[in-house]
């Protein structure tokens, strides 16, 4: 999730800042991540909450995923080249600052239209942020330590399951859900003053092109990415922002209780992301083919085993685990598929996965309010069964991975 540049040789870390000063950038802009990500999803753990303050349906209320989802798309390549002339330290900080402001203005949100704008607010963020902070860590830290710092930026994805979703939902349910984002819009703040504080001025070197990312699609690889991320995507996230209206109608839950619940699924996501991390990069096919496997059984076994509280955290944990391996799976996937452009992969392996995002919230949105809960999960199962097939497809066409160079 970095700029689509033509190649070049990176940028080295500064020789005269200390190794502290070094680390705590690095971690400045996963805290920037992480405050992405957790705005990004509070809305699935607040959802039922915010849409009776406004007396939107359930499925409507999901448009607060839907909308993060479909703008960051558009702002990953586009403020690539916008900005590809501008200190990139300005440029993470102008987008931390526009995050802080967008929690702010959903807390104070008169009407649910408010809370819309903000959702846009939070996509271009979103798309801009990651197009530049995810491929910053070579700049930050000295070239043995590159790959260490850029695994500390990444692990602010599953910690914004684990961490800020369940506690965003806690403080929802104490205080109520305009208290959460409020807590959010400090937080950022905070991490724009780290930020500011430790990272270093990051002038951009050269020019950012879209022209390789067209180049991408005559390889079959990039086009069964595309495929398979959709498939995968839509199938969760057309289910999991529905998870707490199936929570409180199936499963019948407190809203205290899930808090626990998506506690415990954010932690196996952790689980997830380490392990499908550890064996993609060898088996990337089957790798990716499980965990759009195990996303399968568990979504279509929800409505059958989800009405007690033990089926529904044990598929949950399964659910976890498995999606927590799917970013990295995508990601690896459109790497591997371009690996002479991993600027122009990431951008569009962001681009794919945001759409879909804001795809699976609007579709899933749109079964609920003419069905159930449970409606939903079978439906999101089939698209994930269906990711299975195609990746048993890439298979049977025996197709060679490119080499580096060619």
């Amino acid at each position: 999730m970095s700029t689509a540049t033509a190649p070049s040789v990176p940028s080295p870390a500064p020789p005269d800042r200390s190794p502290v000063v070094s680390w705590l950038a690095v971690i400045s802009v996963m805290l920037g991540i992480f405050s992405i990500v957790t705005t990004e999803i509070l809305p699935i753990g607040l959802l039922t909450s915010i849409g009776s303050s406004f007396t939107v349906s359930d499925g409507m209320a999901g448009l607060m995923m839907t909308m993060p989802g479909f703008l960051a798309a558009l702002s990953a390549p586009l403020v690539t080249v916008a900005t590809g002339r501008i200190d990139r330290r300005v440029m993470l900080g102008a987008f931390i600052l526009l995050l802080a402001l967008a929690n702010f203005l959903a807390a104070v949100a008169s009407s649910y239209w408010l809370v819309l704008v903000s959702r846009v607010l939070v996509g271009v963020t979103i798309g801009g942020f990651w197009s530049i902070g995810a491929g910053l860590a070579r700049q930050l830290v000295p070239a043995e330590s590159v790959g260490r710092a850029t695994s500390v930026i990444f692990s602010a994805v599953p910690l914004g399951s684990v961490l800020g979703v369940p506690l965003g939902t806690f403080i929802g349910d104490v205080a109520g859900w305009r208290t959460a984002f409020l807590v959010m819009g400090g937080f950022t703040l905070a991490v724009l003053a780290l930020l500011l504080l430790v990272v270093p001025p990051l002038p951009a070197h050269q020019a950012t092109r879209l022209d390789l990312l067209g180049g991408m699609f005559r390889s079959v690889h990039t086009r069964f990415a595309l495929v398979m991320t959709f498939l995968v995507v839509l199938a969760h996230f057309g289910t999991y922002t529905y998870v707490t209206p199936f929570l409180e109608q199936v499963t019948q839950v407190s809203s205290g209780l899930i808090t626990v619940y998506l506690l415990l699924y954010g932690a196996a996501g952790i689980v997830g992301n380490f392990l499908g991390g550890s064996t993609v990069g060898r088996y990337p096919r089957a790798t990716f083919a499980a965990a759009a496997a195990l996303i399968a059984g568990a979504t279509l076994l929800l409505p059958v085993l989800g009405g007690s509280g033990g089926g529904a955290v044990a598929l949950l944990v399964v659910w976890g685990v498995a999606y927590g391996a799917v970013p990295v799976c995508s990601q690896t996937w459109f790497a591997k598929a371009s690996p002479d452009s991993p600027e122009a992969s990431s951008v569009l392996f962001t681009a794919s996965f945001q759409a879909t995002i804001s795809i699976g919230a609007l579709v899933g949105g749109a079964v609920l309010d003419r069905s159930s809960p449970s409606t939903v999960m079978v439906l999101g199962g089939a698209a994930a069964v269906l990711m299975v097939l195609v990746a048993g497809a890439h298979w049977a066409g025996r197709f060679p991975w490119p080499k580096s160079g060619q």
